[in-house]
């Protein structure tokens, strides 16, 4: 806590009534409980989740009341609770290929097993204010269908079938996974700590990072080749038992993307991977993290880097909102002492600038006077 006057603590503790008046609002208006930011502003939750490399949806909701609904405070919050967790052991990797699908597509078939779902979706809506939500008018139930049995195959595998994409990255099984929780940053990352970065990286940034790569400032043609949202079995290995428990689930969005080929006198022309998995229903990023994840993967694929998003430390090292907040606001805590010295330094330079300047305009007369009487 800073106190840079005397009663300064009476004043920041004054600050943080009021904060909690305004997060409160008109006392009148019924409180906003966990259950309804959960069940109606799900989508903010998720990207607090993802973003705070947490999967609670209660406890992100928490965060997003305490926060007055800014998210990126939000997933501050989350974060700093993470801190204080015991870790207990590591789940198996989750197996998105035996997830319970809600919403699948594919921009390159059109026809595929299992059919495509287009799920709870804004892509078909007209994008225009509905009145109706003002109030709170009764919702029809979703249509419902039977279940075909149809195995929901990986668009990828289809690909991989005929050679045509490259072989998935496999990274060496015997080594660790890499945790950017509890190692320090080292470049050039391994593409599990990239990933790991990337997931909990903000949705603007590599929004904005991936739509570069789409306007040419990386070597980038994408199509998406699947994007599926759903629900996916978390396992753990118990050690006393012999074999995997389920001991929950939790709901995931996985983007497939299909990139540009390449190819060389060893290798035949294929297509390139990129990959994005969230927490949550959050397919923009996802989409965000695939075309980075693909434009980071330049050195591996032996291409020029030339923008932005293939620089490495660029991206990992600014995609954090929260060491991004951090740097930034702490411009508004006293830097008094600080600029006191800039202060004094900027005046002793003026100081020596205006004699300076007065010497050489003085030299300057002599120098005429002695023209003058010469003449």
């Amino acid at each position: 806590m800073y106190v840079a006057v005397k009663g300064g603590e009476a004043a920041i503790a004054n600050a943080h009534r009021l904060l909690a008046a305004r997060r409160r609002g008109d006392a009148n208006v019924p409180g906003l409980t966990l259950e309804q930011i959960a069940g109606q502003l799900s989508l903010a939750v998720d990207r607090v989740m993802g973003e705070g490399s947490l999967y609670d949806p209660e406890l992100a909701a928490l965060a997003i009341k305490q926060a007055r609904g800014d998210l990126i405070e939000a997933v501050f919050l989350l974060r700093a609770y993470r801190t204080t967790l015991p870790r207990f052991g590591h789940s198996e990797p989750m197996d998105t290929g035996e997830m319970l699908v809600e919403r699948r597509i594919s921009a390159i078939y059109k026809d595929l097993p299992g059919g495509q779902l287009l799920g709870p979706t804004f892509d078909y809506t007209h994008r225009l204010l509905d009145p109706v939500l003002a109030g709170d008018a009764p919702v029809d139930a979703p249509e419902t269908s039977q279940d075909s049995n149809e195995r929901v195959i990986r668009v990828s595998d289809i690909l991989g079938d005929e050679g045509l994409i490259e072989d998935d990255p496999v990274t060496d099984a015997s080594l660790p996974v890499a945790d950017i929780t509890r190692a320090p940053t080292e470049y050039p990352m391994g593409r599990d700590a990239r990933l790991q970065t990337l997931a909990r990286g903000d949705e603007g940034f590599l929004l904005a990072l991936a739509y570069s790569t789409q306007r040419g400032y990386a070597r980038s043609h994408p199509f998406v080749g699947e994007i599926r949202i759903g629900d996916v079995d978390v396992e753990v290995m118990i050690p006393e038992l012999g074999f995997t428990v389920v001991i929950g689930r939790v709901k995931l969005t996985e983007c497939q993307m299909v990139n540009q080929f390449q190819g060389s006198s060893k290798v035949p022309p294929q297509f390139t991977r990129g990959y994005g998995l969230v927490f949550g229903q959050a397919e923009r990023k996802a989409m965000a993290m695939s075309l980075c994840d693909r434009a980071l993967r330049a050195s591996e694929l032996g291409e020029d880097i030339v923008a932005p998003a293939q620089d490495e430390e660029f991206v990992l090292s600014h995609c954090d909102n929260v060491q991004a907040t951090g740097f930034v606001e702490h411009l508004k805590l006293p830097h008094y002492v600080d600029f006191q010295a800039e202060l004094d330094l900027v005046r002793r330079m003026r100081a020596e600038h205006f004699a300076n300047a007065a010497r050489a305009d003085g030299e300057t007369s002599a120098t005429d006077d002695t023209k003058e009487a010469a003449e």
